[in-house]
């Protein structure tokens, strides 16, 4: 088995669950982590939400001994305010501290954040450098393949980030105009890592694990990273485990697993955040899982009425 080590951080493997807003929550994380996820990054937390000691924040930030290790990952724009808030929060256990540069979102971009950064080099570098004197733990940036077309520069910003003293780099081989469309271009990821000497992890359209073999055998990256192929899907992280190590893919999980898997994800959200918030947050969930599998779609229909474990339990017994 592959490892990967970024900075002085040594993880089992190179397979990397992907930060996802309202996705990649505590108990999603320990899910993956049982599955064999080397590395877990967290939802994104805005620095200034840290500074403002914003109330939701807090849950953002909660880390279980089990899920370990976790990248955290700040959003932010001001050097200044990153930095602090980075040092702030230093002494959480998280292994790797996360900086965005990636996230599509108008809200973000609007500010100046998110993959918004990729217009301006100089505070990118800015940035970066203060992060890396900020704090002892390894610094990482995640970024995308440009702003858009006009502007692919994925390789000019990986260059700086690297200069500045970071620890590694994640390439989501979309721009910031594709959002998750169209095909992520993995020429971009070779591109990068021939270009810089720290580890380059290669983000877009990884959904099995032939396909997380063919992005390293492709680019030469050094780590995978799976976001959206995790929807529904911890198991992604089991399966490219032992197809690396036994070139078998292992059969999907049948229905039994998967209820038992969706009932477990339940029961950890209610255990986190109550069951108004935890049933409500497990409906897109159950829609992931049940992709494809015949006569879901019945299924997804009624899953926005459910409001309770029970009737959770009472709707998977007719999958």
């Amino acid at each position: 088995m592959k490892g990967l080590k970024i900075g002085n951080v040594e993880l089992e493997n190179r397979y990397i669950l992907g930060p996802m807003a309202g996705v990649t929550d505590l108990p999603f994380r320990l899910l993956c982590r049982e599955q064999g996820a080397g590395l877990l990054c967290m939802e994104m937390v805005s620095a200034k939400a840290i500074m403002y000691n914003n109330r939701n924040t807090e849950q953002l930030l909660t880390i279980h001994p089990d899920e370990r290790p976790v990248s955290l990952q700040l959003f932010g724009s001001d050097p200044k305010i990153m930095s602090e808030m980075a040092k702030r929060i230093e002494e959480r256990p998280f292994a790797i501290l996360d900086i965005n540069m990636g996230c599509p979102v108008p809200k973000v971009v609007k500010n100046g954040e998110g993959s918004a950064l990729m217009k301006d080099p100089k505070l990118v570098y800015e940035i970066v450098s203060s992060m890396v004197k900020a704090i002892e733990k390894p610094v990482t940036v995640k970024i995308r393949k440009g702003f858009d077309d006009d502007h692919v520069n994925a390789v000019e910003i990986a260059r700086i980030i690297e200069e500045a003293g970071a620890a590694a780099v994640a390439v989501h081989g979309r721009t910031r105009e594709q959002y998750y469309s169209g095909k992520a271009d993995w020429d971009i990821i070779r591109q990068v890592k021939e270009a810089v000497s720290i580890p380059v992890i290669g983000n877009g359209d990884v959904t099995s694990p032939e396909r997380a073999e063919e992005l390293v055998r492709r680019t030469g990256c050094d780590g995978v990273m799976i976001a959206r192929g995790a929807q529904g899907n911890p198991w992604i992280f089991s399966e490219m485990i032992t197809y690396e190590e036994t070139g078998v893919v292992p059969p999907r999980p049948g229905k039994e697993e998967l209820k038992e898997m969706m009932l477990r994800h339940a029961r950890l959200q209610l255990e986190y955040k109550g069951e108004y918030s935890g049933i409500r947050e497990m409906r897109k969930h159950v829609a992931w899982y049940t992709k494809g599998i015949p006569g879901a779609a019945r299924l997804r229909e009624k899953i926005n009425a459910v409001e309770s474990l029970g009737e959770l339990e009472n709707l998977l017994t007719s999958l």
